[in-house]
């Protein structure tokens, strides 16, 4: 493999003009296809194989045109201090607000509070309930306008009136601190590189490549049905890794023109090398993402693939746009340790300086002579620290987000707050029960049962009338809990149901289903949690495969999904204590606690995972390239530093500054993604690989590289350490010789 990048790496030097027309081509085409192509909404939600999916999808068709999945507001009224919403003047208001809400061309029907009983026992509050055609993210503005101009109508003839439900979901923006993120990027790499030009270039190919991804997702959004978040999350991934990628290439090739190899060289060489471990760090990031699938989530499963093709594309550019930029930026790109113009024009004392400077080791060579010198002590204060930041993992509730965790200064949390004060907290998350009675033989009387069956359970408060379509063999029946929606009484309650179901379905054929929103966030918790040991299990084992490859080492792999592990479960503790716990609450921008986001671990293993494995390869392949060449075990950890340390620690702040850019968000799962893989860079790339790694592979010792026999002859020779292209040269070498001769 070295060989073949290292060809592309030349051909791309010497034919940049095409390799540049190429990429450019290729944004302008994706970005006018974005352009072009219809606005998309959010994507549809749905969750094959769970009990509240069948439920939606048999309403769909025995109750055709209720627009089951469709976006729901609750414009929720209190009365006046010593008034009640009974009183005439408050009855009419409520009216008039009723009858222009029902003007609305996407509204399906909106109920009357005095005719649908939805007024508090003590007459202070009531709500009307406006039904759409379409999800909240598909609704026109015009619908959203319509409905809080109807609110401030009613708020000006005196009642206090707040929205609530997801029709006012909008596209989450995520503010300024994502700017923020990429300039710290930048500062990282002039003072890593100390040239504007050359740090220039690896935030110039990750925003070419970032322009390409998200431009073609926002192009295939409508057809393909990909939501909001689901270019967010390939923007966060994609500039990550497009700026680490280019920063390794870069990097080496500063060092290899420090050798005294001419440019054109050098840029094959770079991309022979780093671009191999380029390579195989983003394979194990596209690995992890495309792994999102197992979990049988549409909506996740597109998220993972779309972030995967931006990986993938930031991978293409680091092995052919950089070293094509490189040829355009000639000898304004120095070559390691000669500093340009930015860092001071004293060259000449730089130069006497030099040798000085160049005997004496760096930082990462004395940090990993230390690790060498004390291995045990530093591996157990790592393992110590990293178990200690994940210990609130112990305590993590999982749930979805509704209105009850938005902030307390937004009407959605507000309207959610009256409900629970007027009829109670179950109010929020109310239960819908669908009974499906085609096959029973008294339809009527399934009905009934079921509805004393419920009425019969404990923690419930209300059960309606069943409802009956007009074929008679289907009917709902909606239940409101007395616990909040994200409790687990609540969640009890769903299961004693579907438990009493069963047992109605023995009796009389007919088939009780638990739907609704809160139900919903049941089911999918549960199938998250199912399906995060199958995942890990593929994830981690399809990676520990090709790390056995790439290191042709059997401990070395298993080393790093160990150490994978211990960062992921550190990194779940901080966002427990973050956004569960709340602390440092207000320094996150986090306005209101409560349970941990359900795919968030899931999602972690899977990101974090790809993302650990970067500097695994990064860091560990120059170990192994000095190993091979003929250092000792422990020398070749220290010479793996020298090289790598200062460049592995830019590439992990600029990660940590990309993905701390997202937590200024305004969608809580972006602010939380953005927060958990910040701080899961952070104890992977510092505590895991630049502290327990090189402590676990002094102890090790030779035996870190030790592989079967039979398995070094089975596995293909992938040579990331560039052995072939040292022999290359030295033929190279040898032919110019002859020549001269």
């Amino acid at each position: 493999m070295a060989t073949f990048l290292y060809k592309i790496g030349r051909m791309s030097f010497r034919r940049r003009h095409f390799v540049a027309l190429i990429w450019v081509a290729l944004l302008t085409l994706a970005g006018v296809g974005a352009a072009s192509a219809p606005a998309a909404g959010n994507s549809s939600f749905s969750i094959p194989g769970t009990e509240a999916q069948k439920a939606f999808d048999l309403l769909e068709q025995r109750f055709p045109g209720t627009s089951a999945d469709g976006a729901t507001a609750r414009v929720v009224f209190k009365a006046p201090s010593g008034e009640k919403m009974t009183d005439p003047g408050n009855k009419a208001t409520v009216r008039e607000t009723v009858k222009e809400l029902a003007d609305g061309s996407e509204v399906v029907r909106v109920t009357d509070p005095y005719q649908a009983k939805a007024v508090s026992k003590d007459g202070t509050v009531a709500y009307a309930q406006v039904s759409y055609k379409v999800s909240g993210m598909e609704l026109e503005d015009s619908s959203r306008d319509a409905l809080e101009d109807s609110a401030q109508d009613a708020r000006k003839a005196g009642l206090t009136v707040e929205v609530g439900g997801d029709a006012l979901q909008t596209v989450p923006h995520t503010g300024t601190t994502e700017i923020i993120g990429i300039a710290v990027a930048a500062v990282v790499l002039v003072i890593t590189f100390g040239s504007l030009v050359a740090a220039g270039l690896p935030l110039l190919t990750a925003l070419i490549g970032v322009g390409i991804g998200v431009s073609s997702i926002t192009a295939l959004a409508s057809a393909l049905d990909l939501g909001s978040t689901t270019s967010t999350l390939a923007m966060m991934i994609g500039l990550a890794v497009g700026i680490d990628y280019a920063l390794f290439i870069v990097s080496r090739y500063r060092a290899e023109l420090a050798e005294g190899r001419d440019r054109e060289e050098a840029a094959g060489r770079a991309v022979g090398t780093a671009g191999s471990a380029v390579v195989f760090a983003g394979l194990t990031v596209v690995i992890a993402l495309v792994g999102l699938s197992v979990v049988n989530i549409p909506m996740l499963t597109k998220m993972g693939i779309a972030a995967a093709g931006t990986v993938a594309v930031a991978v293409l550019i680091a092995l052919t746009m950089i070293p094509a930029l490189l040829g355009y930026a000639g000898r304004r790109v120095k070559p390691a340790g000669e500093q340009g113009k930015l860092l001071g024009r004293a060259k000449k004392q730089e130069k006497q300086e030099k040798q000085k400077k160049s005997a004496k080791p760096n930082l990462g060579t004395r940090w990993a002579s230390f690790v060498v010198r004390r291995p045990v002590a530093v591996l157990l204060l790592g393992v110590v620290g990293l178990g200690a930041a994940a210990v609130p993992a112990a305590s993590l509730e999982l749930g979805l987000p509704d209105d009850g965790s938005q902030p307390t200064s937004t009407t959605q949390r507000r309207a959610y707050d009256l409900l629970s004060e007027g009829f109670g907290p179950g109010f929020n998350g109310p239960l819908m029960v669908v009974v499906d009675a085609k096959g029973s033989d008294d339809p009527k009387a399934s009905f009934t049962a079921v509805g004393d069956e419920i009425k019969g359970l404990k923690d419930v408060v209300t059960v309606t009338p069943p409802a009956p379509n007009k074929a008679g063999d289907t009917a709902t029946i909606t239940v409101i809990p007395d616990s909040k929606p994200s409790s687990v009484a609540t969640e009890d309650l769903v299961h004693s149901i579907r438990d009493k179901g069963a047992g109605i379905k023995a009796d009389s054929d007919a088939n009780v289903l638990v739907t609704g929103q809160t139900a919903m966030n049941i089911d999918v918790s549960e199938k998250l949690n199912d399906a995060l040991i199958p995942y890990l299990v593929l994830v981690v084992g399809l990676a520990f495969l090709l790390l056995i490859v790439v290191f042709r080492s059997i401990l070395v792999p298993l080393k790093a999904a160990l150490g994978f592990l211990l960062s992921v479960m550190a990194a779940l503790g901080a966002v427990v204590a973050v956004f569960q716990w709340g602390w440092l609450a207000g320094l996150m921008g986090v306005e209101q606690t409560g349970p941990v986001m359900s795919m968030m671990p899931i999602f972690m293993v899977g990101v974090v995972f790809g993302l650990a494995m970067d500097y695994e390869v990064f860091l560990v392949t120059r170990m192994r390239e000095a190993y091979v060449h003929g250092e000792k075990a422990g020398q070749a950890v220290v010479t793996g530093f020298r090289h790598g340390a200062r460049v592995v620690t830019a590439a992990a702040v600029i990660m940590m500054a990309v993905f701390a850019g997202f937590i200024g968000s305004s969608e809580s799962m972006v602010k939380m993604i953005g927060f958990g893989l910040a701080i899961a860079v952070f104890f992977d790339a510092f505590v895991v690989r630049m502290a327990i790694v090189p402590a676990v592979l002094a102890l090790l010792g030779r035996k870190a590289w030790w592989l079967p026999r039979w398995l070094d002859r089975a596995l293909p020779n992938v040579d990331v350490e560039g052995e072939a292209l040292r022999s290359h040269s030295e033929r190279r070498d040898q032919d110019k010789e002859l020549v001269r001769a």
